[in-house]
């Protein structure tokens, strides 16, 4: 049995979100690797629009790149995942979410994909790859184990690499998208609707100065992933800072 032919279940479950790219091969390079590997689903934040409309209408485009989905933010690329795995190296950062190393990573996607969740694999542009504010959406950040002396890859090399790594560890598997009876765990969608909510209770609190609202922001989107909250943990808390807010609203 061939290991990268999916049922439309497993194509469905896993999105490859590139952040600003700027080079129109690399583009079509990732949605090659995409069609190699069995996956369709890819989104393209605040693509550099000479580049994707090149990209787009190159001769022989995988029809995953024609059918591609285009969004202003990475937020809203990554709103119905349960699972964001940010791509990088740590050689000029440091990380503040879990990392992995990308042998790892596979485990990690079926016991998300096995409780019925949606995996987004997030790859950064050419130049900079994902700044620290584009990290703060993922749960954890992957590493692909390179030499030292050139940590970096390129991005359509990255994107096939990890979609190789999970299409012959985890989609090859048809006991990865068995469903089970746990909660659902929330979506970044739903995690961010948390976050603003929190956010707007902290400024009518009178938390913190109007200079430390970026920062405040920045470290609430971590804490909320870190703690792996399910849908109905969500839904309890967004009560409870709807009764706070309103609290605080109608205080003398």
């Amino acid at each position: 049995m061939n290991p990268f032919v999916h049922s439309e279940a497993q194509r469905d479950s896993l999105d490859v979100v590139l952040v600003s790219p700027r080079n129109p091969l690399n583009i079509g390079a990732a949605a090659r690797a995409m069609a190699n590997f069995g996956f369709s689903r890819l989104t393209v934040v605040a693509p550099f629009a000479p580049t994707w409309r090149e990209a787009r209408s190159a001769i022989g485009a995988p029809e995953v790149l024609l059918k591609a989905v285009e969004t202003a933010t990475l937020a809203e690329a990554v709103a119905d995942a349960t699972l964001v795995v940010g791509t990088g190296t740590l050689t000029y950062r440091k990380a503040e979410q879990p990392r992995v190393v990308l042998p790892l990573l596979a485990p990690l996607v079926s016991q998300e994909l096995a409780s019925c969740g949606r995996v987004a694999a997030v790859f950064g542009s050419e130049k900079h790859g994902l700044t620290r504010q584009d990290l703060s959406f993922c749960h954890i950040l992957v590493e692909i184990p390179t030499d030292p002396r050139q940590p970096s890859m390129n991005l359509g090399q990255a994107v096939a690499v990890c979609l190789y790594e999970l299409a012959s560890r985890v989609f090859s598997t048809p006991a990865a998208l068995e469903a089970k009876t746990e909660a659902l765990t929330a979506s970044s969608g739903r995690l961010e609707l948390l976050a603003g909510l929190v956010e707007e209770a902290m400024r009518a609190a009178g938390y913190s100065p109007r200079s430390m609202q970026a920062a405040n922001q920045h470290d609430l989107r971590l804490m909320l992933r870190r703690m792996s909250l399910s849908e109905q943990d969500v839904q309890r808390i967004l009560g409870v800072f709807r009764r706070i807010l309103w609290r605080l609203k109608w205080l003398p």
